[in-house]
């Protein structure tokens, strides 16, 4: 199977998830030769993500993984179907399926009535983040995030400035609890202008953990190079 892959020309394949048991379409994602042989190796599935950059296991945080029972390749070689034994739900949102947004042909409307958000296991960022990129199809005149993406790159960098020049002061001023404040604040336009630029928050992540092994002078003199 891998071998019929072009590789070279798709570095990235999309592949469909389907429940092996009510054939319903759970998710449509991506896959590079390594993490299609890492889900055929295993017996789990491990997918590309674009905007981390990087491979990752279906429920790596959730707990929510996918058991893979069948796989197939389409007729030109550049798509995958997944069918498989899902554990919980396939959608961060707490949705059975990632598909749960029905468009409405007669409006044009997008019915979201079913969508209904759950907590789950990802880390605080991962959620707001998440919240974030959801408010990129919300009107700006109901969504605060909606009006800050419609002002685009420079009001939302003048946020973030204004924002930590609060939080220095806060800091100065030695007031724990605007420390607080202000950091959630930041943390906050900080992630509105990653989602921007739709850069995951995750990649950040991986950057803090490349440098652990790197002094921070050796980090500065390499940038100043």
């Amino acid at each position: 199977m891998l071998e019929c892959i072009d590789w070279n020309k798709t570095p990235l394949i999309p592949v469909i998830t389907q429940d092996i048991d009510s054939l319903e379409v759970l998710m449509l994602a991506y896959l590079s030769n390594e993490s299609l042989t890492l889900s055929l190796q295993s017996g789990i599935a491990h997918y590309f993500s674009r905007s981390k950059n990087r491979i990752w296991k279906k429920g790596e945080e959730s707990g929510n993984t996918q058991a893979l029972r069948e796989v197939y390749i389409d007729c030109d070689n550049d798509a995958i179907l997944f069918k498989v034994n899902q554990v919980g739900v396939a959608c961060h949102t707490g949705n059975v399926s990632c598909f749960y947004k029905k468009i409405d042909f007669d409006s044009m409307n997008i019915d979201i009535t079913k969508a209904k958000i759950i907590d789950m296991p990802y880390s605080a960022i991962d959620k707001l983040y998440h919240v974030i990129q959801d408010r990129k199809t919300q009107s700006k005149d109901v969504s605060y995030t909606a009006s800050l993406y419609a002002k685009g790159e420079n009001t939302i960098g003048k946020k973030i400035v204004e924002e930590a020049s609060e939080l220095a002061f806060a800091i100065k001023d030695n007031k724990s609890d605007e420390i607080i404040y202000e950091c959630a604040d930041l943390i906050y336009h900080m992630l509105v202008g990653l989602s921007y630029k739709d850069i995951s928050p995750d990649r950040v992540m991986q950057e803090l953990n490349r440098r652990f092994s790197i002094s921070g002078l050796e980090e500065k003199a390499k940038r100043k190079g």
